[in-house]
């Protein structure tokens, strides 16, 4: 048998690949948590716009009376916990976690709330990204649907339509290839071989050759199921970012505020350094020098001095023993600017940083893509943290620490089985992680019920 060319070989193998991958893709996770997220996001999206529109309209017709104001208030607050809601489901299903607005900030007095929550603009936005889920919702889901119902259909078309008898034409929308578009013509007025075939208009597809084209349809569109889902899934969550994320002010404040944190952490780093240097490592040199200085006068033949090469071995000893440990004093201040395991990759660094752990801990890693070095720094010094926590408060068995990348985003994850109760603020590291977090952009997340686990989730830019 003759041989392929060598490019028709490569062709066939690329179509091989892109085939597999596209069928992984349409079983994935990914796929099937899009698809949930999209059929879920409808009943929803019907319930809360009607919520959002009718508490909208009879707020503004009863805005005469005494009761308007406090009812379009009092619904605002209301739909600003449902964009919580919806934020939520989106990390739940789709692994993108959104940023809150600011935070209502309510005024003194019964009128200063009421004056706060009709200002408050995150809910206004709220109430735009509700009218504006409904129709999202509607088009996802019927797209998701005709991809997955009339896929399937068309995939297992040659079976079902084979094992049918004989009769007339069975009138079913299913049945209809373009009447998820428009409504099809009648059925044929004469019996079918197979009563259950499918038709395009007029006419059906009641031979072999046509059902197998019909079942390489379904199979396409099957295929495409992931692209569908994803365009849908991303045009949520930009909508999502756009009306139910913080405002582009107050992320520059935030981020104004993460800088200020930056610069006072800088000069802080600095000041430790300067007073380890000058307390440590300086004082250990002007001893060396001293203790070297002896050591020459007594090697020396001068008058008053007496010769002693005995005693000034044992200074030289113990110079030489000075000035090891002024070194070890460097290597340690230097470990705390750029840890020396970075400079293999991060993945190496906390897998060494594990091996260490006092608690037994695993590591796993899915990073294709190495962050930058400030990033690998934060993350670095953010596990270190954590797993020291972890030995120190938890009273774990076990710990495990994951890294990966998701979205343009670093996520690191640090779980024990502990008694839990952490809790951020009070000075505690925790709220030291966050202002790190914060400052180039991320965020740390803590859940610790009372009884554990207790699971730490930093998300940082993979470059900044």
């Amino acid at each position: 048998m003759r041989r392929l060319p060598a490019g028709a070989r490569r062709l066939l193998g690329t179509a091989r690949r892109a085939a597999g991958a596209a069928g992984r893709a349409t079983v994935s996770r990914r796929t099937w948590a899009g698809t949930a997220y999209v059929v879920i996001s409808l009943p929803l999206a019907v319930v809360e716009f009607l919520f959002a529109a009718v508490s909208l309209l009879l707020g503004a017709a009863l805005s005469v009376t005494f009761l308007g104001l406090p009812l379009l208030a009092a619904s605002g607050r209301a739909v600003r916990a449902l964009g919580t809601g919806h934020r939520r489901l989106a990390g739940a299903l789709l692994g993108e976690r959104v940023a809150p607005p600011a935070p209502f900030q309510p005024g003194r007095g019964l009128f200063g709330w009421l004056q706060s929550a009709l200002a408050d603009a995150a809910s206004w936005r709220a109430r735009a990204y509700l009218a504006l889920k409904l129709p999202l919702a509607v088009l996802g889901c019927y797209l998701v649907a005709a991809c997955w119902v009339q896929g399937l259909l068309c995939l297992t078309y040659p079976v079902w339509w084979s094992l049918s008898e004989p009769g007339q034409a069975a009138d079913h929308t299913l049945l209809h290839l373009d009447s998820w578009i428009f409504r099809a013509g009648s059925p044929p007025a004469g019996p079918l071989d197979h009563r259950l075939a499918m038709r395009v208009g007029e006419h059906c597809l009641d031979s072999w050759p046509a059902a197998l084209v019909v079942s390489l349809g379904g199979l396409l569109a099957l295929l495409a199921v992931p692209w569908v889902v994803r365009a849908l899934t991303w045009a949520d969550l930009a909508t999502i970012r756009g009306l139910l994320g913080p405002t582009t002010a107050s992320r520059v404040r935030l981020l104004e505020t993460a800088r200020a944190q930056v610069v006072d952490d800088a000069a802080s780093t600095l000041r430790r350094i300067e007073r380890d240097l000058h307390d440590g490592t300086q004082a250990r040199l002007a001893t060396l020098a001293m203790t070297l200085g002896q050591a020459k006068e007594k090697l020396e033949h001068r008058p008053g001095v007496p010769f002693d090469p005995p005693g000034a071995l044992a200074l030289v000893d113990t110079a030489h023993r000075q000035a090891k440990e002024a070194l070890e004093e460097v290597r340690d201040i230097a470990r705390g600017i750029h840890p020396p395991a970075l400079d293999v990759g991060l993945d190496a660094a906390l897998a060494t940083l594990v091996a260490r752990s006092a608690v037994p801990a695993v590591f796993e890693s899915d990073l294709p893509d190495r962050p930058s070095r400030a990033i690998e720094t934060i993350a670095y010094f953010s596990a270190a943290e954590l797993l020291a926590n972890v030995a120190r408060h938890s009273r774990a068995a076990h710990a495990a620490v994951s890294v990966s990348s998701r979205g343009g985003r670093l996520v690191l994850r640090v779980h024990d089985d502990g008694v839990g109760s952490a809790r951020l603020g009070g000075g505690s590291g925790l709220s030291g992680l966050a202002e790190r977090a914060r400052a180039v952009d991320g965020r740390l997340e803590l859940t610790s019920p009372p009884g554990g686990p207790t699971e730490v989730t930093v998300h940082l830019p993979l470059h900044a």
